[in-house]
């Protein structure tokens, strides 16, 4: 059902729980207003886009989210996966590859799929969130040297020769602010706590976002200094300050049919990082009166319907933003009207203050971006390699690596049938198939050549079919009992072996009993007509009474 959060916020809205509503939103449109224009430029679209993306998609998502305090908008996670689209597809297919994924997620959410996201193993979302860092960070190294470059590459080696063979033009002063750019966000973010708990007078700097205080500093800074940076309007022109109108793309349909698999990357990247996204908000939540866990299934609806709509004014990708729901949050952030303000706040600040952005240094811009990337990894996870299983290890690396060098579609299809084909071997591996013997029921002495009793434990499905397979073709002179009890699941692979076995002892005239069926195991004997198979006699309730059944 299409039910966003907002109709259940509003239940007993107050004016105090509003008045914080709208000091979150403006924090966060603050710290939005850079990272906006800076994943925009990453991703080889001009600054505007990740505006018009912020103000839209940021509106719509937080209006129709399955969560009180997700704060959409550009992300990190889509600049290498649409930087590839542009250059492969061009600007008119990137269009309708970013609908594309929204049709993909509205579905995925009306279809009731959001629980199902949960089941991509760990490894492999560790390994394309710490590819694509690394992607994001080596594609800032050419404005963060203030290199001249025409056209950078999409790929990771031509990226790299491209950088390499641009070295001569490497631009001090652009290096040097970058350089400095860094260094402040780093220290904002690490030592000012620090300086903080010491000092707490100190207290009242710490709610400027780093981002701002450096795309302010470094803007001032260029300009009083006379620096020769290159800036947004010396590569971009001036950022109009009103929004697009609607705009139906020029596009191929020859082309547009190769957008399926783009498009469903975008919407697979989507829907992990805005369900992440949302579970950090709801733990960072659960303390307080409003912690309600959020709806999946709606959330996965909204950002189809944003996804859906703002590439037809300008926009780019969007989703759910882990960095900037997470300063909602922290700064009173209750409800859905929140996001919304601080769409507002987006456009209040494009309309007044567009011209004044044409200055912004893109060294500073790539500064942010590093140190978004940086803080995007799990990079403490390459640290801990050892403490896990072989397979999780080559499963985590495996992704990173093709994510890096590769593309990160190959990357999550990789990943994810390493990680089922993991997962089958690990389930396999726990079913087994124990033979019951005299020592622990003596009324099989003397009997062993005639009479054999198994006990299956685990799931019997197709990775463990060979159990029964086993017990096939080392079949006794009378009677094979087998205990059912320990077995949680049989899928149809599982039953057919059950049955050939059946065929197999009724053409051996090998009496076949069965015990202790219960549960889904049970219901799949009766679908698959193996309880019809055999005679009332041959399905006894547990091990003791198969026994005694086979010796008589």
């Amino acid at each position: 059902m299409f039910k966003p959060k907002l109709v259940d916020a509003l239940v007993g809205y107050t004016r105090q729980r509003f008045y914080q509503d709208v000091g979150a939103g403006i924090t966060v449109g603050v710290v939005a207003l850079p990272l906006a224009m800076a994943f925009a430029i990453a991703s080889g679209l001009k600054p505007e886009a990740g505006l018009f993306t912020a103000i839209i998609a940021g509106f719509l998502i937080s209006a129709l989210s399955g969560s009180r305090v997700q704060i959409g908008g550009p992300a990190g996670a889509f600049i290498v996966i649409v930087y590839g689209i542009l250059e492969r597809y061009g600007l008119a297919n990137l269009m309708i590859a970013t609908a594309m994924s929204g049709v993909i997620l509205f579905a995925m959410g009306l279809l009731r799929l959001g629980s199902l996201i949960r089941f991509i193993p760990v490894a492999v979302v560790i390994g394309f969130t710490n590819g694509i860092a690394v992607l994001i960070m080596v594609s800032q190294l050419k404005d963060f040297l203030g290199l001249q470059v025409k056209a950078m590459p999409a790929d990771f080696f031509g990226i790299l020769h491209t950088l390499y063979a641009s070295m001569a033009t490497l631009n001090g002063e652009a290096f040097g602010l970058a350089v400095v750019c860094l260094f402040v966000l780093a220290f904002w973010q690490l030592a000012l706590p620090r300086l903080n708990n010491a000092m707490p007078s100190t207290k009242n700097f710490a709610t400027i976002p780093g981002s701002i205080l450096v795309l302010v500093g470094a803007t001032v800074a260029s300009q009083m200094m006379g620096l020769e940076v290159e800036t947004i309007a010396s590569r971009f022109g001036s950022i109009p300050n009103n929004l697009p109108a609607f705009a139906w793309p020029d596009f191929s349909w020859e082309t547009a049919k190769f957008l399926l698999i783009p498009a469903t990357t975008l919407a697979l990247l989507g829907s992990i990082e805005s369900l992440l996204c949302a579970r950090i908000a709801d733990q960072m939540m659960a303390d307080g009166p409003y912690g309600d866990r959020h709806d999946a299934n709606q959330e996965l609806m909204a950002q189809g319907v944003a996804n859906l709509i703002t590439p037809f004014f300008g926009g780019m990708p969007a989703t759910g933003t882990i960095a900037r729901t997470v300063t909602n949050v922290k700064n009173g952030g209750n409800s859905p009207v929140a996001g919304m303000v601080h769409a507002v706040t987006l456009l209040i600040v494009m309309l007044v203050a567009a011209p004044l952005a044409g200055d912004v240094p893109l060294a500073a811009l790539s500064a942010i971006l590093m140190f978004v990337a940086w803080n995007m990894g799990e990079w403490h996870e390459f640290v801990h390699l050892r403490q896990f299983r072989m397979t999780y290890r080559v499963t985590l690396l495996l992704v990173f690596l093709l994510t890096v060098i590769v593309d990160l579609t190959v990357a999550v299809e990789v990943g994810l049938m390493a990680a089922c084909l993991t997962f089958i071997y690990r389930i396999s591996s726990l079913t087994r198939a124990e033979q019951v013997l005299a020592e622990n029921h003596p009324e099989l002495a003397g009997h062993e050549a005639d009479v054999h009793a198994h006990r299956l434990y685990g799931a019997l499905f197709f990775g463990a079919v060979k159990l029964v397979e086993a017990i096939e073709e080392n079949l006794p002179a009378q009677a094979v009992v087998l205990d059912l009890k320990n077995l949680i699941y049989i899928d149809t692979s599982g039953a057919d072996a059950l049955m050939s076995l059946v065929r197999s002892c009724r053409k051996k005239q090998v009496r076949l009993i069965i015990c202790g069926l219960a549960h889904q195991p049970l219901e799949m004997a009766q679908r698959c007509g193996l309880l019809q198979a055999l005679p009332d006699t041959q399905w006894v309730p547990d091990l003791n009474q198969g026994l005694t059944k086979a010796l008589t």
